[in-house]
C-alpha cells in the first residue's frame, strides 16, 4: 500500500477555474495529476521519482510545462497579478543547460545573473497585509531592487500603504506610489541628504514578507532551483504560492 497526498475537493473547486480547459480527448483526472505535480515540487524529486499512484511521470511533467506557459495558473488569486519573468519568452525547455553556463545565442532566457553570492535569480514579490503574495516577478540576480519596483508599480493592487526596506528608497518610486494614493513606509538610505520620516511601528510588519519567502523555500524544488528554464521555474513558484497561501496546506490522505 502507498499513501497519496491529494488536494481536497474544496481546494480543487477553488483552483479549477484557473485550470486550462481540455480540448479533444478528455484529460486524466486533474486532481490526481495536479496533486502529483505538487508532490514533486514540494519534495524536490525528479519527475521520474513520482509515486506510480499519480500516473506516468511524463504526464505530470508535460502537464506542468503546458500550464506554466499559459496564463491560467499565473495568479495566486483572481485579484492578484503575476508579472512575467524579466526578458520573458514563452517556450518549453529543450533540455536544461549546464548549471552556471551562460545561455547560448537564441537559447531560452533563464533569468540567472551574477551576484555577490554567484550566479543566481531574484524573486520580486508584493504581499498583502496577511503576507500572501499578490504580485510576483522573476529576474536575473543582478537586477536592482528599485528597477524591479518600477516594473511592479503599475501592477500593484489598491492599497493605503506600502512597506519596503531601504533598498526601495528612491524618489521616482515614491512618486509613483503617491500617484496611486499609496503612502510609502520605507526607511531612507544613509546617503539621502534629507531623511524622510516613516512609521517605525508599521515597518515592523515587514517581517511577513520575509516569512513568505521562507515558506516558499520550504518547497525543495524551488529552494534548489532544479528547473533552469525561467518560465518553468516561475511556474513552480506560482503553484507553490497558490497552494501555500491561497488554498491552505491541508491535504487529504488516501490509502491505496
Amino acid at each position: 500500500m502507498s499513501v497519496l497526498f491529494l488536494l481536497t475537493p474544496a481546494q480543487m473547486r477553488r483552483i479549477r477555474p484557473h485550470v486550462p480547459l481540455s480540448h479533444g480527448i478528455p484529460r486524466v483526472d486533474d486532481r490526481r495529476v495536479l496533486s502529483g505535480i505538487i508532490f514533486v515540487i514540494r519534495g524536490g524529486l525528479r519527475w521520474r521519482d513520482a509515486p506510480p499512484g499519480y500516473g506516468p511521470h511524463k504526464t505530470l511533467y508535460n502537464r506542468f510545462v503546458r500550464w506554466s506557459v499559459q496564463p491560467h495558473l499565473r495568479r495566486p488569486r483572481r485579484r492578484g497579478r503575476r508579472a512575467r519573468p524579466a526578458n520573458h519568452r514563452q517556450h518549453a525547455p529543450e533540455g536544461p543547460p549546464h548549471r552556471g553556463q551562460p545561455p547560448q545565442n537564441g537559447a531560452p532566457d533563464r533569468c540567472i545573473g551574477r551576484t555577490k553570492g554567484g550566479l543566481n535569480a531574484k524573486l520580486h514579490a508584493v504581499c498583502d497585509s496577511q503576507g500572501r503574495p499578490v504580485v510576483m516577478m522573476l529576474s536575473a540576480g543582478q537586477m536592482n531592487d528599485q528597477k524591479g519596483a518600477n516594473i511592479l508599480a503599475p501592477l500593484l493592487p489598491p492599497a493605503r500603504k506600502l512597506i519596503a526596506d531601504r533598498g526601495y528608497d528612491s524618489t521616482p518610486f515614491r512618486a509613483a506610489l503617491a500617484e496611486r494614493g499609496i503612502a510609502a513606509c520605507i526607511p531612507t538610505k544613509k546617503n539621502r541628504k534629507q531623511p524622510i520620516p516613516y512609521d517605525k511601528a508599521l515597518y515592523r510588519q515587514r517581517h511577513r514578507i520575509e516569512i513568505a519567502f521562507r515558506r516558499l523555500k520550504d518547497w525543495r524544488r524551488i529552494a534548489t532551483r532544479y528547473d533552469q528554464c525561467a518560465t518553468i521555474f516561475f511556474g513552480a513558484i506560482t503553484l507553490a504560492a497558490i497552494v501555500t497561501f491561497w488554498l491552505g496546506q491541508s491535504v487529504l490522505s488516501l490509502v491505496e
